[in-house]
């Protein structure tokens, strides 16, 4: 995990000052790297039957596909406002500067289907949570919420179901 977490840059006072972003831009490009963790991820829930992937925009559509195709499940997309072509639910949040709202399409879920959630990163927890909402209000059973990284000093597993969140590199 060490050779992964090498790979991701630290980009200071981005985006504002005082923030040390993680660019996981580093890891993707390198093919060797992004397969391994696609590959240690997708181990992770092998035989845990997932029906479906949900990718969180726009980074998780990243991470989200790859683990689809590797389960053998589908990919639902959960994007901003006005950006999914038809009928959808939405769930409005709040961050530290405001609120924000994330929209899935109304039949990308069936009651009882087991949900995989998938991002980059899980920093305060806010987007995800709105996600698991999301699922459960559709009647979703949530597998696990899936990161590639976890800044542990924010603490946003603790918003989310207790057990029910992996990431592989923590920070």
């Amino acid at each position: 995990m060490d050779e992964l977490k090498s790979i991701i840059r630290d980009i200071h006072d981005f985006p504002k000052k005082g923030i040390v972003f993680k660019d996981i831009t580093t890891l993707l490009q390198d093919a060797k790297s992004y397969h391994r963790m696609i590959d240690l991820l997708s181990h992770h829930y092998i035989g845990k039957h997932v029906d479906k992937v949900i990718g969180v925009e726009a980074r998780g559509f990243i991470i989200g596909s790859a683990l689809a195709y590797k389960l053998g499940a589908g990919i639902v997309l959960v994007r901003k406002p006005g950006k999914l072509p038809s009928e959808t639910f939405s769930k409005t949040y709040a961050l530290e500067y405001g609120t924000d709202t994330l929209e899935i399409h109304k039949d990308a879920i069936k009651p009882g289907e087991r949900i995989l959630i998938a991002d980059d990163l899980l920093a305060t927890g806010g987007t995800m949570a709105a996600v698991v909402d999301l699922v459960q209000s559709m009647g979703g059973e949530l597998v696990d919420c899936c990161f590639m990284a976890e800044l542990e000093f924010l603490e946003g597993r603790k918003r989310l179901p207790e057990g029910k969140v992996f990431s592989l590199l923590k920070f």
